[in-house]
């Protein structure tokens, strides 16, 4: 953690007792947040720092989106009102909430039973479904409030090929001026030279606008999903609430949780996964077939994780990238039988 968190000023702003102990919580990518125990009870402090969503009104939107959820019975942990009533305490500049503790853990989509795989599909339905009910009308812009699909790019638009072989250019040559050379350079370069192969093949299949908008959670994978044995405990991180295709994230979702170690998609595990999302979502078949296919091509012309690596220097996505690039390549090779699991 870059800074210890202000607890005297914190805690005088909400009924929460005094501090008695405070411990990073570092699992996650982007997550900023304490374990804190006080004599009143444990609790999850989380600092609010990526200036695309940390401002006092989008927070809102996400504190007030989870407590209606709460109450038509999914699976959260709203954040607690200070004493002023509001639930983000601005200091320094910096925005805080205050959050129940859960206990739990995460579990990734092959620790999961087919019926379990099931139960999620139907949880991110029912998230949906849920948002759909509570949030303002898909398109309207809440009085007061940023828009919620700024600081991201259109999420109608798809990746052009022509940009994504640039930037393969610009990792190529990143990657031969590393020095000294090792084992991630290597398959970083493969990747990038297979990847180019690929879209050349395909560059023809880049897919149309993408279709009906609604409110998504925004990051909806395992390291935001508490389990308390065999069931969810609560949905964390909303960071990422928006307006956005929602099949897609449906998919992408399953994309994270049941890839395996070597890039395939658990297909059994999917199909579960997406027949209980489409009868609790009230998604057709034709809406996951064309998110299908917009997932794989941003698949196909997504390097993050290299870009992290290379551009930032940052390679906490590291550990990821060979499963993650593998998948591109098989999900290529078996686009039919990927659909089909996702429709079928």
């Amino acid at each position: 953690m870059p800074h210890a968190p202000p607890l005297g000023a914190l805690l005088r702003q909400y009924r929460a007792g005094s501090a008695l102990a405070c411990e990073p919580v570092d699992q996650g990518l982007l997550n900023r947040g304490w374990r804190l125990c006080t004599t009143r009870g444990r609790f999850f402090l989380k600092h609010h720092f990526d200036p695309e969503t940390a401002t006092p009104a989008a927070i809102g939107r996400q504190h007030r989106a989870t407590r209606r959820l709460a109450g038509l019975g999914v699976p959260v942990a709203p954040a607690l009102p200070g004493r002023d009533g509001r639930t983000v305490v601005v200091i320094g500049g910096h925005c805080y909430a205050l959050h129940p503790w859960i206990e739990g853990r995460h579990r990734h989509g092959g620790q999961l039973t087919e019926a379990q795989c099931g139960r999620l599909g139907a949880l991110l339905g029912a998230v949906h479904a849920g948002l759909e009910r509570v949030m303002p009308a898909r398109g309207a812009r809440p009085r007061g409030g940023p828009d919620p699909a700024a600081g991201v790019p259109d999420a109608g638009v798809s990746a052009d090929p022509a940009d994504t072989f640039a930037l393969i250019d610009d990792l190529l040559g990143r990657v031969r001026r590393h020095r000294p050379a090792d084992s991630f350079d290597a398959l970083a370069r493969h990747r990038l030279l297979e990847r180019r192969a690929l879209l050349e093949r395909h560059a023809g299949r880049r897919p149309p606008r993408g279709g009906a908008v609604g409110w998504v959670h925004g990051d909806f994978h395992p390291f935001n999903l508490l389990y308390r044995g065999d069931a969810p405990a609560a949905i964390v991180d909303w960071d990422r609430l928006g307006l956005r295709p929602r099949a897609e994230e449906a998919v992408r979702a399953a994309a994270i949780f049941f890839v395996r170690p070597t890039g395939p998609l658990d297909l059994l595990r999917v199909r579960a996964y997406a027949r209980a999302y489409r009868r609790t979502a009230g998604a057709a078949p034709s809406q996951l077939e064309a998110a299908v296919h917009r997932v794989w091509w941003e698949r196909l012309n997504d390097f993050w994780m290299l870009r992290w690596h290379y551009e930032r220097g940052d390679r906490r996505a590291d550990p990821q990238f060979p499963a993650a690039s593998a998948l591109a390549v098989w999900w290529t090779r078996e686009y039919d039988a990927v659909c089909e699991a996702f429709t079928g």
